[in-house]
């Protein structure tokens, strides 16, 4: 079990990461939610001791990183999948890393071939894809057999074998009972991944619950409506008190309304949808709705009009 309590680290006078506490429990993936300048990385640095906090600590079943022997039969953690020393083969990579933490050169073997790279374990990792950089980084994490996995993007640059792979690395590992906590942009990828979300913004935590939930607590039910008679549709919707509009395509979107009472009212306006479905919510809409206001670098959508600018 991870605990976070009080964790403040300030740069120069920006607050980067501002009291968070939170716990990461075993047995399941947490994902480590959070749009750009939010201090996850920096919050990653401080649990594994690359930063020292001005306020708060962190701890490993009551341990802090740095007074943990051999850490890597603890913590495996991937932060940045190319820091490598490039001359150096894939084998000799982890060898090295094995060797500071006592692990022999069998497991060395063991997490090349658990990761794909055996075949070219000889080669040197400064010649390395995006990809097979990334799985040399997921190696160097699973090299000590850790109970707990900190890991940043860990699909990064991985094709989809690759990421339906890691997904079921994480699930096969929380299941075995370990302590994971993956950070990550990519939310379809987290929404069938993680069970739980810890979710930051502007260095605070905005989240900390079940994925599930937070996707319920943080966007609206919403009911889809076609018609041929749209602008009739919206007019008695409107009346009924609910708050509806019209998609491109004519379809018509219903705010926190059930399929039921839209279906009697569009009745009632002697209208027969031609499609009345629950619209379903994603991880996506919710993250966005959360975290907008909390988002450091924003960007606006452009008009038809401005394209040509880029």
């Amino acid at each position: 079990m991870i605990e976070l309590r009080q964790l403040t680290k300030r740069h120069r006078d920006t607050v980067v990461v501002d009291g968070l506490t939170f716990t990461v429990r075993p047995g399941r993936v947490t994902g480590f939610l959070g749009p750009n300048g939010a201090g996850k990385s920096t919050t990653l640095r401080l649990m594994l001791g690359l930063e020292r906090p001005d306020q708060g600590h962190v701890h490993y079943e009551g341990k802090a990183y740095h007074e943990l022997r051999e850490p890597l039969r603890y913590i495996g953690a991937l932060l940045e999948a190319k820091a490598v020393q490039n001359s150096r083969t894939a084998y000799h990579h982890l060898l090295w890393l094995a060797r500071t933490n006592r692990i022999g050169p069998a497991r060395v073997r063991e997490v090349l071939a658990l990761v794909g790279l055996e075949s070219v374990s000889s080669r040197r990792a400064g010649g390395f894809s995006l990809g097979m950089g990334q799985r040399l980084g997921i190696a160097a994490a699973l090299l000590g057999d850790p109970q707990t996995l900190l890991l940043d993007e860990p699909v990064n640059g991985l094709d989809p074998q690759g990421v339906r792979w890691i997904r079921t690395l994480l699930r096969g590992l929380a299941a075995e009972g370990r302590t994971i906590l993956v950070a990550s942009h990519l939310m379809s990828e987290m929404a069938i991944t993680a069970e739980h979300l810890v979710v930051i913004g502007r260095g605070r935590l905005l989240a900390d619950t079940g994925t599930d939930d937070f996707i319920a607590d943080n966007c609206r039910p919403q009911v889809l409506v076609r018609t041929s008679q749209p602008d009739r549709l919206l007019g008695a919707l409107t009346r009924a008190g609910l708050t509806a509009h019209q998609e491109e395509r004519g379809a018509v979107v219903v705010d926190d309304a059930g399929t039921q009472q839209v279906g009697r009212i569009a009745a009632e306006a002697g209208l027969v949808p031609g499609e009345l479905t629950t619209r379903t919510a994603s991880l996506e809409d919710a993250f966005l709705r959360l975290t907008g206001t909390a988002a450091q670098y924003r960007a606006e959508a452009l008009t038809g009009t401005d394209r040509h600018v880029l």
